[in-house]
């Protein structure tokens, strides 16, 4: 950029708290936006940083009239809340956090795993009712666990299980060395104590936990979902452990957010729910920002962007 080009536009869809961006002065000029002002002040923006990632205002902007920017950054590792066929359709290159949320879900899926083996719910539950029962609580080591979804989120499930002595299988969109193919999912899960849900949302994993596939899970065994809670059929998870057709789940994520105070999920039994939170760790804001900053001097160099998404596919393929 010489000294007579204006610095490129920066369109945020804010949430507070506020990116920080102050590396950026001079060098972007930063505007800000909200789902009602997002569709009028796209056409001047060069880039697009979804702040927000929970809004579902770009889908519903996107498709308006006017240029639209030449780069869609979300502060997130799921596409599916700004995806829509005329961004898919569009030269606009998308990117999202991948990186930042790895290994904090993936100690939180062990903190669950432990937290259910090892019966913790029911010991608060007894504590605050002053009730000493001693009970036998399950080894995790030489347990089973099937781990679908293998970006760099399962993938560090599977390493962080494994350093607890537990065998993983990893479940991918594709089969390849280290990953099994959709096609064996329900015999991997038929044989697993925990079936860990971390896949993208798209066409073919939407609703992929269903009654058949709880079902062919063992009554002993147990079910998390971190990664779209459009993954689950709620009603048939919560039919499933209210019959007892398997012993426990944990939800973090759900079809719709957040939970109404009337959501029967509340009082489901067996099922531990969580508000949208496993990848949240202190500082992980400030993550967000400084990798979005590190994206944009790449941009800004005309060097090329990691961490771009496959708009068909809707997620960074892997290897």
């Amino acid at each position: 950029m010489t000294a007579s080009e204006s610095p490129p536009t920066l369109l945020v869809l804010d949430a507070d708290p506020l990116p920080r961006l102050g590396r950026l002065t001079g060098r972007a000029r930063i505007e800000h936006a909200d789902a009602s002002t997002l569709a009028e002040r796209l056409p001047s923006a060069d880039v697009l940083l979804v702040w927000d990632f929970t809004s579902h205002a770009v889908r519903s902007a996107w498709p308006g009239e006017g240029p639209r920017p030449r780069w869609v950054h979300t502060a997130s590792a799921g596409v599916d809340h700004l995806m829509c066929p005329e961004l898919a359709e569009a030269d606009t290159v998308v990117t999202n956090a991948r990186g930042v949320f790895d290994q904090p879900i993936a100690e939180y899926v062990a903190a669950l795993v432990l937290a259910m083996a090892k019966d913790l719910p029911r010991t608060w539950d007894l504590q605050r009712e002053r009730t000493w029962r001693h009970r036998e609580s399950q080894r995790v080591a030489g347990t089973r666990a099937c781990v679908v979804g293998s970006g760099p989120i399962g993938r560090a499930i599977v390493a962080t299980l494994k350093a607890l002595g537990i065998t993983t299988a990893l479940v991918g969109r594709t089969p390849r060395t280290g990953v099994h193919g959709p096609e064996e999912l329900d015999r991997l899960m038929a044989r697993a104590d925990w079936v860990i849900a971390a896949a993208p949302l798209t066409e073919q994993t939407s609703g992929m936990f269903d009654a058949r596939r709880f079902g062919v899970m063992q009554p002993s065994a147990r079910f998390v979902n971190v990664g779209r809670g459009q993954l689950v059929v709620e009603d048939a998870l919560a039919e499933a452990l209210a019959k007892r057709w398997i012993a426990g789940a944990a939800l973090d994520v759900f079809e719709h957010e957040p939970l109404t105070p009337d959501s029967p999920l509340w009082q489901v039994p067996n099922l531990i729910v969580s508000p949208h939170m496993s990848g949240d760790t202190v500082g992980w804001r400030d993550e967000l920002g400084a990798q979005f900053v590190e994206l944009y001097e790449s941009w800004e160099a005309g060097r090329p962007l990691t961490n771009v998404v496959d708009k068909k596919r809707g997620y960074v393929p892997g290897r």
